[in-house]
């Protein structure tokens, strides 16, 4: 898919016979060393699925993310030091004072987008989605493999440039980095399908709600009264605007403009 032009906010884009029998005996081969990889290669793959097995026990059952989450591999997202937690269902610094979400709150999330939006025209995969906080990439990746084509939006300049070097070895063609203000959300890629956020709020912004198609969904965290912060779940349909709070969740401030 060809890259979105560019506008401000710096969009990026990211496929026999046996021998003969001899008296003569020739040293034996040794075996190949197994390389430091491949334990932890295997260590990984199983912590993956016990993952799974823990999110699909806490209620996520749409298959489409369900492999989704078994194809991306998490460990790429998080520094080195912490790659043996990245599959633990804890979040995880990744700079800046940023987290990566635990996977059963992106589970969580993803699975209410996808249940919530409008499908692509063949009625397969979500159509465009916007993701708000880029982070690491690791949602904007996992979005990737449902959605149609996926903006994400990242108002830090380090992380934004640490999402895009964590993707670009994915080749992930139908993601969009974008460096901006995420309360702005990205009005060339609208309407949306879906707009889920990574980042809480006083209220949700209501440019994203201009910016979601007719039929769309926004998932994001917004502030309660008394300060903290409950998933907030909004449909726009054709006779309106439907509101609901769901569970206390907590994430990094949603704030305004680019650093």
């Amino acid at each position: 898919m060809n890259a979105p032009p560019r506008r401000p906010g710096f969009p990026a884009r990211l496929g026999t016979g046996s021998a003969p029998r001899s008296h003569h005996f020739a040293p034996r081969r040794a075996a190949p060393a197994p390389t430091p990889q491949t334990p932890v290669v295997r260590d990984a793959i199983a912590a993956r699925a016990r993952m799974i097995e823990r999110l699909v026990a806490g209620g996520i059952t749409d298959e489409a993310l369900l492999r989704a989450l078994g194809a991306v591999d998490r460990r790429h997202f998080v520094d080195s030091a912490l790659a043996l937690r990245a599959y633990d269902d804890d979040a995880l610094p990744i700079g800046m004072g940023q987290t990566i979400s635990k996977p059963s709150i992106v589970a969580r999330m993803v699975q209410l987008l996808v249940q919530g939006s409008v499908r692509a025209p063949d009625g397969g995969r979500l159509g465009r989605v916007l993701e708000i906080g880029t982070g690491c990439g690791y949602q904007a990746v996992l979005l990737g493999q449902l959605a149609a084509e996926v903006y994400s939006i990242e108002r830090l300049r380090a992380l934004h440039e640490k999402a895009r070097a964590n993707l670009r070895p994915l080749r992930v063609p139908n993601v969009h980095l974008i460096f901006g203000d995420g309360m702005a959300g990205y009005p060339a890629g609208a309407p949306y399908a879906g707009i889920i956020a990574a980042a809480g709020g006083e209220a949700v912004p209501l440019a994203w709600v201009e910016q979601l198609a007719v039929g769309g969904r926004i998932v994001a965290p917004v502030a309660q009264a008394g300060g903290a912060q409950a998933l907030v779940v909004i449909d726009k349909t054709m006779h309106g605007i439907e509101h609901r709070v769901l569970e206390a969740v907590r994430f990094v401030p949603l704030k305004s403009g680019i650093s």
